[in-house]
């Protein structure tokens, strides 16, 4: 049942290319996920049925956006979102995954461990402390973040750390779009522009999403 919910919904996503391992490893994920919720309180989600979605093909819908071999930095990832679970479909990627709760990263290092991800790595850290480390500096091809707020606080924050060609990729809901309208000047200000906007719903719950591409402006 699980495993055809995600095929399902992968397929409506336009993402059937997803594969039998990776699905199965993705469906481990969620379930080790919802085994820890119990005692841990990872996440507010914590059915099987919202979780395929709002978890894992959530967090999938960024696959179109990535080559598969990015050194990808997911900042206030939580449980892993959605870093490990791009890192499950594309093993190729170079994930390193941060947040500043330190049982969510712990769990995160489970999962890392339990199925073998190489270059995949999980620190207890804030953006903030990330941004002054000059081993951060420009070594992130992609930087993703979900549900972290407004565009003008966390943009510049990460900003050190993106690559000189590099590209952030922000999920959003609806209200992305008044957020990067509002944003723009400050964006400018920082030399960086919007390179493109995808719309999209969720298979299940039609809930809509907004992805945004930022990256340096070109004179």
């Amino acid at each position: 049942m699980s495993l055809s919910l995600l095929r399902h919904g992968l397929q409506a996503l336009g993402l059937a290319e997803v594969s039998d391992q990776a699905c199965a490893n993705l469906l481990w994920y969620l379930e080790e996920l919802r085994r820890w919720n119990r005692h841990h309180n990872l996440t507010a989600i914590d059915d099987i049925s919202s979780g395929i979605e709002k978890h894992l093909l959530d967090s999938l819908t960024l696959l179109p956006h990535l080559t598969g071999r990015e050194r990808l930095l997911d900042i206030g990832s939580g449980a892993g979102l959605p870093g490990l679970p791009l890192k499950i479909a594309r093993p190729e990627l170079d994930l390193l995954s941060i947040d500043g709760v330190a049982k969510k990263i712990r769990f995160q290092r489970h999962v890392i461990r339990q199925l073998g991800l190489r270059m995949a790595r999980a620190s207890a850290q804030r953006i903030e402390e990330l941004s002054v480390d000059q081993d951060a500096a420009g070594a992130f091809d992609v930087i993703v973040f979900r549900a972290l707020g407004g565009l003008e606080r966390f943009v510049p924050l990460a900003l050190p750390c993106l690559a000189e060609r590099g590209r952030f990729v922000l999920m959003k809901g609806p209200e992305g779009l008044t957020e990067l309208a509002a944003a723009d000047s400050r964006l400018r200000a920082l030399g960086l522009s919007c390179l493109g906007q995808q719309e999209l719903a969720l298979p299940q719950s039609g809930a809509r999403r907004l992805i945004i591409e930022l990256g340096r402006s070109v004179d």
